[in-house]
């Protein structure tokens, strides 16, 4: 087993087989204002039990996922040692985030404050960020994309569609769990040239409520255990 990046929140490793293994850690992301932050793109945080919870819901919603029929690079995963074993894929271009947001919050509520208000509904609003830690991930148009040579026009509609069935999966079950999903930030690759949801899919990818109250990620994952 070689070990082939340390990331943010994951260790990755490649594995005899061709498969990865990917680690996960304690280590939280948080915004430029020092707090917890789903978007953020600098470790500021470590929780106890927080990548053992990230891993368990990562686990269960790529079944539900791939249940669905939805293409992902998840394979299996042993809660015990808190890794998660996955297909190697591609990125596109160095990497890109698809945020679907349903309600108004965050960096969404930053930028255009003046037009919505905190909660407000949102109708599976999509925007792209590129993975970028040193230009602050910048949001990024499907024209620049495809101009740049990062993701097609066709490959654009088709990460939205998945995008979309993906968070409806995703904020039906938490609705059934008493919980309202406000955003959710996805992301794809290209596994033998098809796309596919890659990566993780747990309480550091999403702001969950209960209420009118934000769950911290250890909150959260009680829903789960």
């Amino acid at each position: 087993m070689q070990l082939l990046k340390k990331g943010k929140t994951k260790d990755v490793y490649a594995l005899e087989d061709g498969n990865i293994l990917l680690k996960f850690k304690d280590d939280a992301t948080v915004g430029e204002d020092g707090r917890l932050d789903p978007g953020g793109n600098k470790v500021g945080a470590t929780i106890e039990g927080l990548g053992r919870a990230s891993l368990r819901m990562s686990k269960y919603y790529f079944e539900k996922i791939n249940a669905a029929g939805i293409f992902t690079h998840y394979l299996d995963s042993d809660l015990d040692a808190g890794t998660m074993t996955v297909r190697p894929a591609t990125f596109f271009g160095k990497g890109v985030e698809i945020i679907c947001r349903l309600k108004a919050t965050g960096s969404f509520l930053r930028r255009y404050g003046d037009y919505c208000t905190e909660g407000q509904d949102l109708d599976f609003l999509i925007e792209v960020s590129l993975k970028d830690d040193e230009r602050g991930d910048p949001m990024i148009t499907p024209e620049a994309l495809a101009m740049l040579g990062i993701m097609s026009g066709p490959e654009y509609e088709e990460v939205c569609a998945l995008t979309k069935r993906i968070t409806t999966i995703i904020r039906d079950d938490l609705t059934a769990k008493g919980l309202t999903l406000y955003d959710l930030k996805l992301e794809f690759g290209r596994i033998d040239g098809q796309v596919a949801l890659i990566d993780e899919v747990s309480s550091g990818c999403m702001r969950v409520y209960k209420g009118d109250k934000w769950l911290h990620p250890v909150e959260l994952d009680k829903y789960f255990a």
